[in-house]
């Protein structure tokens, strides 16, 4: 498989899962971060789902997409309502401020 359709392949799921969750994260499992947007997700009693990209033969390129996508390669990348909210410290930031819940809520 070539790197076009790699990157084509990365794109198509990574559209495709922003659309069909209502909570996604992006994440690495050995990454803080991810375990601090996790953590505050699971606070705010909200269900997610999570892939894990070092987990995946294409993290990489899946990384690749999210900066396309984001602006920002480093994860976690999460979305709420296929709307990129960012990566820990502002998920973390909204837990705290309760606007979490509230987020997940508004659709």
């Amino acid at each position: 498989m070539g790197s076009q359709e790699s990157s084509k392949n990365a794109r198509t799921l990574v559209e495709a899962e922003i659309s069909n969750n209502k909570v996604l994260v992006f994440s690495k499992t050995y990454c803080p971060y991810c375990k601090m947007a996790k953590d505050a997700l699971n606070e705010a009693n909200i269900d997610f789902s999570v892939i894990e990209l070092d987990k995946r033969n294409d993290g990489s390129a899946i990384q690749d997409v999210l900066n396309e996508i984001t602006g920002a390669r480093s994860v976690p990348r999460v979305f709420i309502n296929g709307k990129c909210i960012g990566g820990g410290s502002e998920t973390k930031a909204l837990q705290v401020q309760g606007k979490l819940a509230q987020m997940v809520n508004a659709s």
